[in-house]
C-alpha cells in the first residue's frame, strides 16, 4: 500500500489506515525505530495490571478500599435466587 507522506509542523508523517491499525491493535502509543534503514511502528504492550500495586497501597492511606458490598448475605435465607 503506497501513503503519502504529509507535513506536520516542522515534521513529517503518514496516515496509517484504521483497519490497519485495528488488525495490529494499535491504541494511543506506539514504538518506533529504525532496523536495516528501515521505520519499524510497534504497538506499546502494556503489562496486565501495571501500577496496581501503588494505586492499592495509595487506596489504602485514603482509607478508600472498603468493601462497597455487605459481604454478611447468607445465601441461605429464604426467597433467595439465583
Amino acid at each position: 500500500m503506497k501513503v503519502s507522506i504529509v507535513a506536520i509542523g516542522n515534521s513529517k508523517g503518514v496516515r496509517i489506515p484504521k483497519s490497519i491499525l485495528e488488525q495490529c491493535n494499535f491504541n494511543n502509543e506506539a514504538e518506533l525505530e529504525v532496523e536495516n534503514k528501515k521505520i519499524v511502528i510497534r504497538p506499546v504492550k502494556k503489562k496486565i495490571r501495571e501500577g496496581w500495586d501503588k494505586a492499592f497501597k495509595v487506596m489504602h492511606e485514603r482509607k478508600e478500599d472498603t468493601l462497597l458490598l455487605d459481604d454478611s448475605l447468607d445465601i441461605e435465607m429464604k426467597n433467595w435466587e439465583w
